[in-house]
């Protein structure tokens, strides 16, 4: 499914994490591939929106639901990008203990040819695209992508809207630069700055702010039950986060499952 978010950009959501799509004369830029059995399908809907095959794609981290397409498009003439870390987990071969998944090395048509450390522009179709590390949030190879002129911004993984957030500490990530990574997207948007998550639906800067208000208000009541000496199930049965259970439960994990898993993070 396609939502418009601005002139010739759009949100793509279907099978993996969501994907971030400009068309113009400059060429089609892509922000992620989700799996790679849809990579057909994500072909023929970017032409049903008027666009050419993908002429630059960049990775907003490693995970198999925004990498699976990598191959098919690498291996037909797209220029492929990532942050550095991004790309030697995918050359690697990865674990992901918190699903219990593994991965092989990504074969060479699959993997970025371009990586930089801190960040990186692109000047394409009347805009300016500056993709932006942030450290150690949802793993170590994180990108947000922003599109100035049009004030949209891809924030991958690093937003969650609407759902407890995946924090791949196997692979990087942390609860605090998650926090660290959003409070950078706050202070670079405004009111009228849509926001297009990793997963969930599109954003506005006021969905973030709520997103940052729900990590930090965790990171504190969980960090203070844990210096107080609580253990893991103790804190589980006290139920902190009982607030957030009916907004933000309804994706990967239960409130309690999550109330765990930040607790073993911290």
């Amino acid at each position: 499914m396609s939502t418009k978010v601005a002139e010739n950009l759009y949100m793509l959501t279907g099978d993996g994490g969501n994907i971030g799509v400009m068309i113009g004369d400059d060429g089609t830029f892509l922000i992620d591939d989700q799996m790679a059995p849809a990579s057909p399908e994500l072909l023929a809907l970017i032409n049903q929106l008027g666009g050419e095959p993908p002429r630059f794609l960049i990775n907003t981290h490693f995970h198999f639901d925004h990498t699976g397409g990598n191959e098919l498009l690498g291996g037909t003439g797209t220029t492929i990008f990532s942050h550095e870390m991004a790309r030697t987990r995918l050359a690697n071969g990865s674990d992901i203990p918190l699903f219990d998944l593994s991965f092989p090395p990504m074969a060479s048509d699959g993997l970025p040819v371009i990586t930089f450390k801190d960040s990186m522009s692109f000047h394409l179709n009347d805009d300016r695209i500056r993709a932006v590390h942030t450290p150690r949030a949802h793993t170590d190879g994180d990108l947000v992508v922003f599109f100035e002129m049009a004030n949209v911004v891809h924030a991958g993984d690093v937003f969650f809207n609407g759902i407890y957030p995946v924090i791949d500490t196997h692979n990087g990530g942390t609860l605090q630069g998650t926090i660290s990574a959003v409070e950078m997207l706050r202070d670079h948007t405004d009111d009228h700055t849509k926001v297009m998550p990793g997963h969930g639906s599109l954003g506005s800067r006021n969905d973030l702010l709520d997103y940052l208000a729900m990590l930090q208000y965790a990171r504190d009541e969980l960090s203070k039950l844990k210096g107080e000496g609580k253990t893991r199930q103790q804190v589980i049965d006290l139920r902190p986060l009982d607030q957030f259970d009916a907004k933000w439960s309804g994706g990967f994990f239960s409130t309690d499952i999550w109330t765990g898993l930040m607790f073993d993070a911290l």
